[in-house]
């Protein structure tokens, strides 16, 4: 199949704006690209017979979108995860945000980049970028930013590749922190009405010898090494070994990575996937708030456990941690671009 790219109307948003859509082929992987939130809408994967399935959550339609709120292979900013009391001071003043999860904000706040419509600013026969425009003030932050995102699909001596990069530039000092949100369902989604809490089975490696434990209100209150918790993925572990165990009933933790690398299996498919990137934290999130009341892709109800999220970040309320707690410096300054890397790739054992 030669690689190729498709651009058509996704849908509109409810004061009219066109909601566009880009599919990006190469092999035999399938990329959806949709401008609201710059999301990845589906990717088509072969497992080791052959068989092509979307391997991500999401909707089949923008109203899917519009009326719930999950992130679905959104770009989040301008900051992932928490920022505790949605508060930081940068430059002797503080800034107060809107907050959206108890007394924390989350990925940018109500309104942030995943409820956006971006603009397509390029296509070309492997990749689609996508470019925003987020005021001085808005949800709170200062500075004008212009920010890019960038998929491009492609093959390897690997396998299929997905490579996911983020760029912005701000006209005064702000926090810029940036992730990809795809839910991944390893198993395909059309068989996940067959495989209940299917991403527990699924074999997750990551090199790192620490994690965030965090407070009641899920604000990092680490770092602690992760020996002898269920947060040591070094050697490769399965989620349900902990969860099942009563250990903890789901993951939304931050790994410190000490090398941008991991690796999620699914051992009944064979499909794997390999995560590279250039950033210092990897949140694990096991999909715990789903319990059938969201509507997805071909009205399948999204129930707990469906997939899992490797979302590779700057640790989260990293704005508000000193240089000697936290590795991360997440303000954009006005003589800098800010630049993070992600990168897929898709194989089968």
């Amino acid at each position: 199949m030669p690689s190729m790219t498709e651009r058509a109307l996704f849908g509109r948003m409810p004061d009219g704006t066109p909601v566009e859509v880009v599919t990006l082929r190469a092999g035999q992987a399938e990329a959806r690209v949709i401008t609201f939130g710059a999301a990845l809408q589906s990717l088509i994967i072969p497992d080791r017979d052959g068989h092509r399935d979307d391997i991500v959550l999401g909707h089949d339609t923008l109203d899917g979108y519009l009326a719930h709120r999950k992130n679905f292979g959104a770009t989040i900013g301008r900051v992932a995860n928490r920022i505790a009391n949605g508060r930081f001071i940068l430059g002797g003043k503080t800034y107060q945000l809107p907050q959206n999860n108890g007394p924390n904000t989350l990925h940018g706040g109500p309104e942030g980049f995943d409820r956006k419509n971006w603009q397509i600013e390029e296509v070309d026969g492997t990749s689609v970028t996508l470019s925003l425009n987020s005021p001085d003030g808005d949800q709170g932050f200062p500075g004008a930013l212009s920010v890019r995102t960038r998929y491009a699909l492609g093959t390897s001596a690997q396998g299929h590749t997905l490579q996911i990069t983020y760029e912005g530039t701000t006209d005064a000092p702000t926090p810029l922190a940036m992730t990809h949100h795809s839910y991944f369902a390893l198993a395909g989604h059309s068989a996940l009405s067959d495989r209940p809490a299917s991403a527990l089975d699924y074999e997750l490696t990551v090199p790192a010898g620490r994690y965030l434990p965090t407070d009641a209100h899920q604000i990092p209150i680490g770092p602690e090494p992760v020996g002898a918790t269920p947060f040591d993925f070094r050697s490769g572990r399965r989620c349900a070994t902990a969860i099942r165990a009563g250990a903890l009933d789901g993951y939304d933790h931050c790994l410190c990575l000490d090398e941008g690398k991991a690796v999620l299996t699914d051992l009944q498919t064979g499909r794997r996937m390999t995560l590279t990137t250039d950033q210092m934290g990897l949140q694990v999130y096991t999909s715990n708030a789903f319990d059938g009341a969201i509507e997805g892709k071909a009205g399948y109800l999204y129930q707990k456990y469906d997939a899992i999220c490797l979302e590779p970040q700057a640790w989260p309320n990293a704005v508000n941690m000193s240089r000697e707690a936290c590795p991360c410096d997440v303000i954009l300054r006005p003589d800098q671009t800010y630049s993070a890397e992600i990168t897929l790739t898709f194989d089968c054992i």
